[in-house]
């Protein structure tokens, strides 16, 4: 149709970290140049990300979003040119006594919760404090009962062995209640059943009124693989987990070297 940019009706989500941005979390010249061309010839850009809303929100402004943020691994779709939350999915209220269970059979891991714009971290530990001084943020140590809830997600730290028997302890005993995935070797991910980076793609692309067969998605790690596979083409960078190389995603040049530019350039192709 006259007037509609070849990518009228198309979605991109890129993952944040070690995908569209590296170390210093400073979008690219490359990626910045791509994604003002996707998005002035009608493509709809987002970020979907582990991160929570406060550990996202200085860097929203720094990226060219022209659609709602998907949060906390898919539990949360956020607006942030309107300021308004567009889509909650909170943990259970259960979340509490059923990871303070798991603390108590593995006293070396620590969680974080999030609270809105709050952060809580119980039994601190090593990891702790690489991740915090990674996103930024500051934060209160309680024990679970006394943090405020709901939380829209909580990460466990610890080494990758004390993770990999946690997330089994918690998809034993509810697999109803959890989804339980890393973002990392030495976090992993809790969100409510169904709250997925995935899920949140799905739901987005119906409210922006894109078609199942043009969404894409690129991410580098395992928390990524729900919104890779409802992508029409699954990319991932070079750096990317081996969980999703040997997944499957089609891999570009790294986050380094401007692997979103990479994706924009394929669309450009395919449209």
């Amino acid at each position: 149709m006259i007037g509609l940019g070849k990518f009228e009706g198309v979605l991109l989500a890129s993952d944040f970290d070690d995908t569209l941005v590296g170390g210093s979390c400073e979008l690219s010249p490359g990626n910045r140049a791509a994604l003002a061309y996707f998005i002035r010839e009608g493509g709809r850009f987002t970020v979907a990300t582990g991160r929570a809303r406060r550990t996202f929100a200085p860097y929203a402004h720094t990226i060219p979003l022209n659609a709602p943020v998907i949060l906390s691994n898919g539990a949360l779709l956020y607006d942030f040119a309107a300021g308004r939350t567009v889509v909650d999915l909170p943990l259970p209220e259960t979340a509490a006594a059923d990871l303070g269970q798991l603390c108590a059979v593995m006293p070396q891991i620590g969680v974080e919760t999030y609270h809105g714009d709050d952060v809580y971290i119980f039994q601190p530990n090593a990891f702790t404090q690489r991740h915090v001084e990674r996103v930024r943020t500051t934060w209160t140590q309680r024990d679970l009962p006394d943090m405020p809830q709901p939380w829209s997600k909580a990460v466990i730290q610890a080494d990758y062995q004390s993770l990999l028997t946690a997330q089994k302890y918690l998809l034993d005993r509810w697999p109803d209640r959890y989804e339980v995935i890393f973002s990392n070797a030495v976090l992993l991910e809790c969100t409510a059943k169904t709250a997925t980076k995935g899920g949140m793609v799905l739901k987005l692309a119906q409210r922006l009124g894109v078609g199942r067969e043009h969404i894409y998605c690129v991410g580098d790690n395992q928390n990524d693989i729900p919104m890779l596979a409802v992508s029409a083409v699954p990319f991932a960078p070079a750096n990317c987990a081996q969980a999703v190389r040997d997944w499957g995603a089609v891999l570009l040049s790294s986050c380094e070297e401007d692997c979103v530019a990479q994706v924009i350039q394929t669309l450009d192709r395919r449209y």
